[in-house]
């Protein structure tokens, strides 16, 4: 059958009915047991770094500066390296974008799925994903990026509306509760020495300001975007 263009706009932008408020914990629950066990998040993590790669590319096009490419690592880390003035207000935004992004992502799919629009929600990733592609500049950031992308597009759309809509929750659950830990990593290195180079130590260099204090500011959007994204698909 012959899909047209109002059928398609109907489809992505139209509105679907929420799911039950025990699919909403279900859900969680399974972000949850996605984020807290070592083993499982040496492999979710990288849903994470995706998220912080493309937020310090996105801020970085925003703010002016001209953006050179995107590495995904399978230990897990990333690099976004963006050509422009090394100090001022647009490296400074860029470098804080990285820690905060998932949990901003995820605060922003809350209220998409509060509208009810998870059809858009997964398109709109499915779009990101397929704009940062272009920008990948190692095989297995290439291969993570794709895999993401596919999945999306094919919950998107070969899936129901129920499996569609409990498949968006799950995504947005892990946004909040995955961007929350590695700040607490981040803690946990620097505590030891181990993160010399990190966000917070650049920022600290750019700004002048001390690192704790930039980690701090990690933790309020991320426990922040935690509670207020969790409100909002709870519904309460």
């Amino acid at each position: 059958m012959d899909i047209t263009a109002t059928d398609l706009w109907d489809r992505v932008f139209g509105t679907q009915p929420a799911p039950s408020h025990w699919t909403v914990i279900v859900t969680g629950l399974v972000a949850l047991l996605a984020v807290l066990p070592r083993p499982v998040w040496r492999l979710t993590r990288n849903a994470v770094t995706i998220a912080h790669e493309g937020g310090h590319a996105l801020v970085a096009l925003v703010s002016g500066r001209r953006l050179s490419g995107i590495r995904l690592h399978s230990d897990t880390s990333g690099l976004t390296v963006s050509r422009g003035r090394p100090t001022g207000p647009g490296m400074v935004l860029t470098a804080a974008a990285g820690y905060v992004a998932p949990s901003l992502l995820g605060l922003a799919g809350a209220a998409l799925l509060a509208a009810g629009h998870s059809t858009a929600l997964l398109w709109g990733a499915a779009g990101l994903l397929a704009a940062m592609l272009v920008m990948i500049r190692n095989a297995y950031g290439v291969l993570t990026v794709l895999l993401a992308g596919a999945a999306f597009v094919l919950v998107s759309w070969r899936a129901g509306s129920e499996v569609q809509g409990m498949f968006a929750y799950a995504v947005v659950w892990f946004l909040l509760l995955g961007g929350v830990r590695p700040v607490f990593e981040l803690q946990h290195k620097r505590r030891y020495r181990g993160a010399g180079d990190s966000d917070a130590d650049q920022l600290a260099r750019l700004t002048r300001t001390p690192a704790a204090l930039w980690l701090l500011l990690f933790h309020v959007v991320t426990l922040a975007s935690l509670v207020a994204g969790g409100r909002w698909l709870l519904g309460v």
